[in-house]
Formats: C-alpha cells, structure tokens, sequence
C-alpha cells in the first residue's frame, strides 16, 4: 500500500484514478503528475516501484498545495470573511448559502433540516 501526502491510496487501481484520493489533486493534476514522472496511463499502484512512489511523494510537495495544508488555506479564507464582516462572511457566519441561492425554500444542506412550525388551531 503506498502512502502519499499522508493518505494511503488504494493498491489495485490505476495510478491517475488513485492519484485523485488525495484532497487537493483532481484528474487534471493526476493526468500532470503522471505524465511528469513518465508513468504509463494503465500502470497499477501495485506495479509501482519505490522509486516511482518516491519520485510522485517529491512532486506533490514540490508543486502542489494538498490536503492539510490546502484545508487549513481554506479555512484561513473563511475566518478571514468572517472577520471582515462582508456579506459572504455574513453568510458563512450564520451557515446560510454564500453564492446568492435562494433561501425561501430550497437551501437545506446549509440551513440543516427544517424545523417543524404549529399549525393554526381551529
């Protein structure tokens, strides 16, 4: 089992599949790292060698920007928002939809799930 930027990567999938378990690398930038190591398109991870699993770890970390380092970048934003006090800050502040969806009815993956009002007694 190989393990790059600390997340073990699946063992019986083709690299540039596998690749894309890394948070941060989409198949774009697995497309990017394989051809740069000079992969094969329909090599396995388990056909890898050290070398090649060394030589893919050396240009994640030289060239990209992946999973806590890129998670921590993310919510650095955020909070940045958040401080400023602009409307998307608002937004993220009070867990509504930030990119100016509509609230009247849809919405609930952000708002949570909805809270049941009485009705009108009679």
């Amino acid at each position: 089992m190989a393990r790059i930027a600390g997340v073990n990567i699946p063992t019986n999938k083709r690299v540039v599949i596998a690749l894309q378990y890394i948070h941060g690398i989409g198949s774009k930038f697995a497309e990017e790292i394989t051809t740069k190591v000079g992969i094969p398109a329909e090599r396995r991870v388990n056909e890898l060698t050290d070398a090649e699993v060394i030589q893919i770890r050396e240009s994640i970390d030289r060239d990209y920007v992946v999973e806590g380092d890129l998670r921590r970048n993310v919510a650095m934003n955020i909070k940045r928002l958040m401080d400023l006090g602009n409307y998307r800050g608002l937004r993220h502040r009070r867990g509504l939809p930030v990119r100016g969806q509509r609230t009247h009815t849809n919405a609930r993956t952000r708002k949570g799930p909805a809270k049941a009002i009485a009705g009108k007694k009679k």
